[in-house]
């Protein structure tokens, strides 16, 4: 995304994916390669998501950080990053959220631990919560509360699964288009 507002390496991002680390044809992962400077939060187990333990290391990332990150975030970590902005406040310039995840879903990994409870603490940065229609992890009705509780717009894309890899969305410009869009109105 040369010369678009998440462009360049002056406003540090952090990627932060769900269960299984978002593999090489995930969008978070190309769009990763395509900005070096970006930075993985990275987990000790990806298969087995414990929350405690995921939301520590967003901290410790966060904190090795010498500017506010944008959060870019899919599936499990945009529950990573609810959890995580429930209980710090240290500063973020905002977050992009994809497929939010119900923990109460018939779909919702039986592997990952403490993620029951969301948090619907207005975070104290902008965000975006980003929604397919058939999204088998989080339906819409789902985001909408989310992204209610935690003060975030709301973009529902229509039809594009889980917005992963299996979503056939190869780097994703309709995403980056709305990452650019957020940045832009800060």
């Amino acid at each position: 995304m040369p010369g678009s507002a998440a462009g360049g390496d002056s406003m540090p991002a952090l990627i932060v994916p769900g269960i299984g680390n978002s593999g090489p044809q995930h969008w978070q992962t190309l769009w990763e390669r395509q900005h070096p400077a970006w930075q993985r939060v990275q987990q000790r187990d990806w298969e087995h998501p414990v929350c405690e333990e995921w939301v520590r290391r967003l901290d410790e990332a966060i904190g090795l950080l010498t500017m506010p990150p944008v959060l870019i975030a899919h599936s499990l970590g945009c529950l990573v990053v609810a959890h995580w902005a429930h209980r710090s406040s240290a500063p973020v310039r905002a977050a992009f959220l994809v497929a939010v995840p119900d923990p109460d879903g018939a779909f919702f990994p039986a592997a990952a631990e403490g993620f029951q409870s969301v948090p619907t603490t207005t975070f104290q940065f902008p965000s975006l919560v980003v929604a397919s229609s058939d999204d088998s992890f989080g339906s819409v009705a789902h985001a909408k509360r989310c992204a209610a509780g935690w003060g975030s717009s709301l973009v529902e894309i229509g039809a594009a699964g889980h917005i992963n890899a299996d979503s056939g969305l190869g780097d994703w410009p309709v995403g980056r288009a709305l990452l650019d869009d957020l940045l832009k109105s800060l």
